[in-house]
């Protein structure tokens, strides 16, 4: 059987080669590990004493932190806390650094409470309008593209049309994305960006 040789471009054979691009990545990504560590800290103290709708077997506790280098051909590091996935149900909070795009803050909501939390959504919504949020327009939970097609800004004008994207929806995700250039994420601020975006949602979660 014959086979057409690979063959390496001449740029793709300089990176091959280039030591210092593959010690700096492995730097960077030490770098966002600790981000993301202390990020668990911030988080977990965020968590003492608040009243959240949640599934009677969820355990604020829990959580998981997670490296990649394929989201869409893309290395990735990602922080979920809390982190609850049982069967249907799921109440998690996750920060996904994502190499090439966005840091994106994003609270992943499915099961027995989606009507609620829709409720709540649409009941409390100028108190989450305005924020930088977003709510994810894709099929699935596992989008993390933004922009036209994929999410729809929480804005106060906008609450007729994101209650008729509701009307349609078994889950929710709303998230707030972050330019990786930006001085937060630059300045290893993550742990408190990540708080005050989920500090944004507790109307849609909380009691």
């Amino acid at each position: 059987m014959m086979t057409h040789p690979v063959v390496f471009t001449e740029e793709e054979s300089v990176l091959l080669a280039d030591a210092q691009f593959f010690r700096k990545k492995a730097a960077i990504t030490t770098k966002i590990r600790a981000m993301l560590e202390a990020t668990l800290e911030a988080l977990q103290h965020e968590l003492v004493g608040l009243s959240l709708v949640v599934p009677p077997d969820f355990d604020p506790h829990i959580h998981q932190l997670v490296k990649g280098e394929y989201l869409e051909d893309f290395p990735y590091q990602y922080l979920d806390c809390p982190k609850y996935f049982s069967g249907a149900n799921k109440f998690t909070f996750r920060t996904l650094v994502w190499w090439g795009h966005h840091v994106a803050c994003a609270l992943l909501l499915e099961g027995t409470e989606i009507g609620r939390y829709k409720r709540q959504l649409l009941g409390r919504f100028h108190q989450l309008a305005g924020k930088d949020l977003e709510l994810s327009l894709a099929p699935s939970l596992w989008e993390w593209k933004r922009g036209e097609g994929y999410t729809l800004p929480i804005t106060h004008d906008r609450k007729a049309q994101i209650a008729a994207v509701l009307a349609e929806r078994s889950f929710l995700k709303v998230v707030r994305c972050v330019p990786l250039g930006d001085a937060r994420v630059r300045e290893g601020q993550l742990a408190r960006m990540a708080c005050e975006t989920f500090r944004s949602m507790y109307p849609l979660v909380t009691l």
